[in-house]
């Protein structure tokens, strides 16, 4: 038997960074890896996958569905381990919430942060051809949950983005960041997002590289800062003082190789390099250099845990909201199931009315064409009646989450068709 939602993940909490960055899918490869996920048994899905998380949305999924999830993360491996013990795989209301706290930031490595729902409207709209109505739905009412608890408590105020804490982070190496200097690689919304803290702190953006100089050249124009490609940008690790990388290279373009040279001419003087891309854009042996510190997005939880206790606060008020909008949802997706078998159920007994009717006419022959059309319109209208009350009854019963059971009596009562 398919359930309504289920979701197949894996996040920080469950899987380090090494793996997680196996399991990342950038746009390109969204459509083939729910095609496949969805041919295995289901009828929509919805993938997700950001920096900490790679999360599989799937409506009336089966358990070969959920398997496939595991063969195609277990394959990203590449070196024979399982991908399950991984991750997780929350089924129905438990799969909604799940979303609802991902787009509310109360399941983010930083509590609150913002960025995570532009990141869930992004993985919707991605996925729209292949979401189905339930998951349509779904990801609609999460955008809005999310919403309702940022502006209902406090749990995005102060720094809750991975940019602000990375910046932070730069903050305990030097201390004043004021008139230090920051090479951006990457021209992406995280980057630009932590280009953006990192000038709020007073710190001077001097260069964007990016893998194409015209969209470097975009964010460095905001920034007031150069632009330069890539392969121009490693001799200028000479000179910052900070580097954020956040790229969607899919390897490490940072090398030990690629900089060593540049960093033997700084004198000693601390380098702090804030890796946020995942996979990583700066391989482990540029951390062994001299005075470089490297940070990844694992190293972020420490500061993560820090979170300001106003924010703590908050989360019961936003956990109680989720739970609300948990069974709102879930009262919508079970007036589903009652509406198709309300219908076959008023079709069979409007087919027996019919029939009925025609029997009694051949009866009465001497009826006039008016007398027939009367008693057609009374028998339709005592259908109705002896309808409405179970009618109404059925959708009571479905909107207060109840109307299983009796969904299940009338398909055995009256011989209905089990549909999906």
């Amino acid at each position: 038997m398919s359930l309504a939602l289920t979701v197949v993940g894996v996040n920080h909490r469950t899987a380090p960074l090494e793996v997680r960055e196996r399991f990342a899918h950038g746009a390109h490869e969204v459509p083939v890896a729910l095609g496949r996920v969805v041919a295995a048994g289901a009828s929509g899905g919805v993938l997700l996958s950001t920096c900490n998380r790679t999360e599989f949305y799937l409506s009336d999924a089966s358990d070969a569905a959920a398997d496939a999830v595991w063969a195609l993360l277990g394959e990203r491996l590449g070196d024979g381990r399982a991908a399950r013990p991984y991750g997780y795989l929350r089924r129905d209301r438990e799969a909604a919430r799940q979303l609802y706290r991902v787009a509310s930031g109360l399941d983010s490595m930083i509590l609150g942060e913002s960025q995570i729902q532009g990141q869930v409207r992004d993985a919707w709209e991605l996925s729209r051809g292949v979401a189905g109505p339930v998951l349509h739905r779904l990801f609609q009412s999460a955008l809005l949950v999310g919403a309702r608890v940022r502006s209902e408590t406090a749990i995005g105020r102060g720094a809750a983005s991975a940019a602000s804490a990375a910046v932070s982070l730069a903050g305990k190496i030097f201390g004043e960041l004021r008139d230090r200097r920051a090479l951006i690689l990457g021209a992406g919304d995280m980057a630009e997002l932590a280009a953006a803290c990192l000038v709020d702190a007073g710190v001077r953006v001097t260069l964007v590289a990016n893998r194409t100089q015209e969209r470097a050249r975009a964010v460095a124009d905001r920034l007031g800062a150069a632009a330069q490609t890539l392969d121009e940008a490693w001799e200028h690790f000479a000179g910052a003082d900070i580097v954020i990388a956040s790229t969607a290279a899919p390897h490490a373009v940072v090398t030990w190789a690629r900089i060593a040279p540049a960093v033997a001419r700084r004198g000693g003087r601390p380098l702090c390099i804030l890796d946020l891309a995942v996979p990583r854009d700066v391989e482990p042996a540029v951390g062994q250099l001299e005075n470089v510190f490297l940070y990844d997005l694992d190293d972020l939880q420490a500061v993560a845990g820090q979170a300001s206790v106003e924010r703590r606060a908050e989360i019961p008020r936003a956990e109680q909201i989720v739970d609300e909008e948990v069974e709102n949802f879930w009262a919508w997706h079970d007036t589903l199931a009652v509406v198709p078998v309300l219908k076959e159920f008023r079709g069979r007994m409007e087919a027996v009315r019919a029939a009925e009717l025609q029997r009694v006419f051949k009866h009465l022959q001497h009826l006039s064409p008016e007398d027939r059309e009367r008693l057609a319109r009374f028998s339709e209208s005592l259908l109705n009646k002896f309808l409405h009350e179970p009618t109404l009854a059925l959708k009571r019963e479905a909107e207060a989450g109840d109307g299983y059971l009796l969904v299940e009596a009338l398909r055995k009562l009256f011989h209905l068709e089990r549909g999906e």
